[in-house]
């Protein structure tokens, strides 16, 4: 299959997801939709973009300029964030330079509604951990150069390694970026999620959906992406084996994915036919879930993701 983009040819594969995917805005029901939205504001300095009422749920867009980076969606009144459940590990947010990461991971340590749970050189990348007030992760991160990168036997190398907090910070804080943080660009780098089975998430994420492995020797974990980049999507059994499909619970709504062109979604309507998943289509985005129930939207550049989740 081919389209044409922007006068050139475009080669869209059948088989995996075109290098030009995208991570978009995560949806999270929230209990508290005031705290939630003044924390992510205040800690990771987002500004609200876009608010929606969808019957008696409230929908607030929140991101940095006119990206968006996360939906919060209040549904009071449901469970709280089973740690446990399949669903969300982390949402991860990235950030251009390091010391535009330095800046705001000063202001996410001194918002005491989150917690701060640690640091990591992952060779890749370097990573702060925090949990937001109703305990959803987050990751705030930096890429390292790729030329950096480093593969054996074909397998892309990463690692937890210890990363220094307060070492990172004294080497990269700029009293310019903190004045201007809320302007630094920032966007979802990856999404990282609990599964009950990394066979099965395979499957589903990589086979059906169309990404490819980047690491699959980690221990109880999974990591792939479109077009080499280190992840787009991670799949982990450390607090979730063997779990079965998700109750209703606050915490994670829609997983929604990027892609370039119509012919990139009809390529993956063709994979999920093939492996017998349900979806629905409505011509601008393609809405599926995974073994765990959790929904995975995945659509053209703008198409409105407060639609597919209204459906």
């Amino acid at each position: 299959m081919s389209s044409s983009d922007s006068g050139a040819e475009r080669t869209v594969s059948d088989r995996v997801l075109d290098p030009a995917t995208e991570m978009d805005a995560v949806s999270l029901r929230v209990g508290d939709l005031e705290t939630m939205s003044s924390y992510y504001a205040n800690a990771l300095a987002l500004e609200p973009i876009e608010e929606r009422a969808r019957g008696a749920e409230v929908h607030r867009v929140l991101g940095r300029g006119l990206t968006p980076m996360v939906r919060l969606i209040s549904t009071p009144g449901l469970p709280p964030v089973d740690p446990r459940q399949a669903g969300l590990f982390h949402t991860a947010f990235l950030f251009d330079d390091a010391p535009a990461l330095a800046a705001v991971v000063l202001r996410a340590a001194q918002d005491h509604r989150g917690s701060f749970t640690g640091s990591s050189d992952h060779l890749v990348s370097e990573a702060f951990y925090f949990t937001d007030p109703e305990g959803n992760g987050i990751e705030l991160y930096v890429d390292r150069d790729r030329s950096d990168w480093r593969y054996e036997n074909g397998e892309l190398q990463m690692s937890t390694l210890y990363l220094d907090p307060n070492a990172y910070l004294r080497q990269h804080l700029d009293e310019n970026k903190l004045a201007t943080v809320a302007q630094a660009a920032g966007r979802v780098g990856h999404v990282h999620l609990q599964v009950g089975d990394i066979r099965t998430a395979q499957a589903f994420y990589i086979d059906a959906l169309g990404f490819e492995t980047t690491v699959g020797s980690y221990p109880g974990a999974l990591f792939a992406s479109a077009g080499g980049y280190h992840h787009h999507i991670a799949m982990n059994t450390w607090n979730s084996g063997g779990a079965g499909p998700r109750a209703a619970g606050l915490g994670l709504g829609d997983v929604a994915i990027t892609l370039p062109g119509r012919e990139d979604l009809d390529a993956l309507v063709s994979r999920l036919r093939h492996h017998g998943l349900p979806f629905s289509d409505d011509g601008r985005s393609v809405r599926v879930f995974d073994p765990w129930g959790t929904q995975v939207t995945l659509g053209l550049p703008g198409a409105d993701v407060d639609e597919v989740l209204s459906r």
